[in-house]
């Protein structure tokens, strides 16, 4: 494990996972950079006002606005070493009830949002040759639920890019992690994280209905722990070989060992077909 001190960015830290990976960074002495939507001084009190803490204003949404901050932030802490793009939000909703807007912002906070933050950021770890991208995806993001097909497909694509950042950025020195927590005891599931779509239809009551009571529900009894999930980061951070794909929590390996037993079960069903589309002249 690498234990110099590290300078980290973190987004959406007012709450859930961004305050809980903030207030562990902080004891063990990094520092941290945190980013909110408002009220800076609310967040900067929560954690005691830390000497080892900066606390702006950031919507991720605004690209000139990350850069902008990534260079305020290695002016006033000398670097950034891991950046953590988890601010997002979830949308409920089957993917024919979504509107064309409700798609368009939950990709634009979720993808670009953290693709705003990745080109504001790189190109100071690059002049070092140092540094660690962490995004976060979702169970969601490796197996699709019924009722979060459009959220499931944000991180989805957050699973892809930081595979291809992992590998663009390796010969740099710098790493590429993404991380897909399952269902955690946040406020995910609250009205602050959580969007679902006005518009209902009565044909997915038995799908996307269900997944809705559910949603309410589960919420605050979720299996994770968010503190031991902060803890995961902090040794994700100063892993001297960090993974690519980290996925935490008991119920995400299993959503993952599902899905990969169907893949397999399609790729048996359908082998003759999946191996017959070749010129035959390919050997």
């Amino acid at each position: 494990m690498n234990n110099i001190s590290k300078v980290w960015m973190i987004t959406g830290a007012a709450r859930g996972f961004g305050l809980e990976i903030a207030q562990a960074v902080l004891e063990t002495g990094d520092k941290v950079i945190a980013t909110v939507r408002s009220k800076p001084e609310e967040l900067a009190a929560r954690l005691n006002n830390n000497p080892n803490l900066l606390v702006t204003v950031l919507d991720i949404t605004d690209e000139e606005a990350a850069k902008q901050t990534a260079a305020r932030s290695v002016a006033a802490f000398g670097s950034i070493d891991v950046l953590v793009n988890n601010a997002g939000y979830g949308l409920l909703s089957a993917v024919e009830e979504a509107t064309g807007d409700e798609v368009r912002r939950n990709f634009e906070t979720n993808v670009f949002g953290t693709l705003n933050m990745v080109r504001a950021v790189l190109p100071h770890m690059r002049e070092r040759r140092s540094g660690h991208i962490i995004n976060i995806s979702s169970v969601g993001g490796l197996g699709a639920y019924a009722g979060w097909g459009v959220y499931g497909s944000t991180k989805f694509a957050v699973e892809g890019l930081t595979e291809a950042l992992a590998l663009e950025l390796a010969p740099l020195g710098i790493h590429a992690t993404v991380v897909a927590p399952g269902f955690f005891r946040t406020d995910f599931l609250d009205t602050s994280s959580l969007t679902r779509t006005s518009n209902v239809i009565d044909d997915y009551a038995d799908t996307v209905g269900a997944m809705r009571s559910f949603a309410t529900e589960a919420n605050k009894k979720q299996p994770g722990d968010p503190k031991k999930l902060a803890q995961a980061f902090i040794k994700l951070a100063n892993a001297e070989k960090p993974p690519v794909h980290l996925p935490l929590g008991n119920d995400t390996l299993a959503r993952y060992a599902q899905k990969t037993a169907d893949f397999q079960q399609d790729i048996a069903n359908w082998q003759e077909v999946i191996t017959g589309t070749d010129h035959d002249d390919v050997k």
